[in-house]
């Protein structure tokens, strides 16, 4: 059983929707026993960092999502989700994030040439970049959905999939058990699908 944590933010119902469709069982839940029952964690998100952490503590969901890192379970962050999981992040301010993957999180208006449209919301094409189960049977030149102003830097070693938007972008990431996408895998079609079928077999 796959737990989607709800800590008030989040595409949760989509995503519950894109496991029911490859024939798995997700629940959306804050309650810890449940999660300690479940076999893989995903950690969603949208919207602003600091709002997003805040929640994740007010929740109580900060220490359940370390806990369950702890156990060598399998932990999925999508987009904030996955932003969540880096030691800091500079979006309106400066916060701390979960440290379960070195680097920081910062503007891509930093790194993007400045004629280009921010946030980057579209389809762009992957490039794997480390040997990780989640892409299994993906290629390079495969297509995934973004929507993002910001991104992870400082985390190559880390990395596992980038793509281009006039600069390199990290586009996942893995440590360990731990693992991140900055797309939305439940809104990338068969390819997106495809990574959450993988991440249900890790």
């Amino acid at each position: 059983m796959i737990a989607i944590i709800d800590y008030g933010v989040g595409n949760l119902f989509s995503l519950r929707s894109s496991f029911a469709a490859i024939g798995e069982e997700a629940i959306v839940t804050n309650d810890e026993t449940v999660l300690d029952r479940a076999d893989h964690i995903i950690l969603p998100g949208v919207g602003a960092f600091g709002d997003a952490v805040r929640k994740l503590r007010e929740s109580g969901m900060d220490r359940e999502v370390l806990k369950q890192a702890a156990s060598g379970k399998p932990v999925l962050g999508i987009c904030v989700g996955m932003q969540l999981l880096f030691d800091k992040d500079y979006e309106y301010g400066e916060y701390d994030g979960l440290g379960l993957v070195p680097g920081e999180v910062r503007a891509i208006s930093e790194y993007i040439d400045r004629d280009l449209k921010i946030p980057h919301i579209g389809w762009n094409a992957l490039r794997l970049t480390g040997s990780s189960p989640l892409f299994d049977g993906i290629i390079d030149g495969d297509h995934v959905y973004f929507v993002h102003s910001y991104a992870a830097f400082g985390c190559e070693a880390y990395t596992t999939a980038v793509t281009e938007y006039s600069c390199t972008l990290t586009a996942a990431v893995q440590n360990g058990n731990v693992y991140g996408t900055q797309f939305h895998p439940e809104k990338s079609g068969n390819t997106g699908l495809r990574i959450l079928k993988n991440f249900c077999g890790i």
